[in-house]
């Protein structure tokens, strides 16, 4: 919670100094929380006071009514600096990984693909016809899978 106060916030940025939802935030207003004030143009709005009064309520969980109020755990926003992981291994060759797929194996990961085109092309696949490649990588592919896992 913050302890510096502008002359007006939003409901949202309010909601925010009060580490909470925008529709929590509104579901509370007028029983815990006090009703904002309005601009000429009728956009509600918060005063100094008025922050100090909401924020005082989240501290105390005692709302403007007198009445108890229930909070959950504050928000906590991920950091934008951590990257997200990566369920799958993207694939090196995505073009035969789709060909083969289509063949009808379509639980193949890129790391089976990758694998056989290494173990089948050690020199790579440059120049080599993109159909005979996915053929051979189908057929390797199926040989080393169990066949519960074919076709599924």
């Amino acid at each position: 919670m913050n302890d510096q106060f502008k002359a007006a916030v939003s409901v949202s940025e309010m909601a925010r100094m009060c580490s909470l939802g925008r529709s929590r935030f509104y579901q509370l207003i007028g029983s815990a929380f006090p009703e904002p004030c309005r601009d000429d143009r009728g956009r509600p709005y918060y005063t100094e006071e008025q922050q100090r009064q909401c924020v005082e309520v989240r501290r105390r969980n005692l709302g403007i009514d007198g009445n108890p109020v229930l909070f959950y755990a504050p928000r906590h926003s991920v950091p934008a600096a951590v990257p997200k992981k990566r369920s799958k291994q993207a694939s090196t060759h995505p073009g035969v990984l789709a060909g083969v797929r289509a063949l009808g194996l379509i639980t193949a990961t890129a790391a089976q693909v990758d694998a056989a085109v290494a173990n089948l092309f050690p020199n790579g696949i440059d120049g080599a016809d993109p159909g005979e490649v996915i053929r051979q990588v189908f057929l390797f592919v199926k040989r080393n899978n169990p066949s519960g896992n074919v076709g599924r």
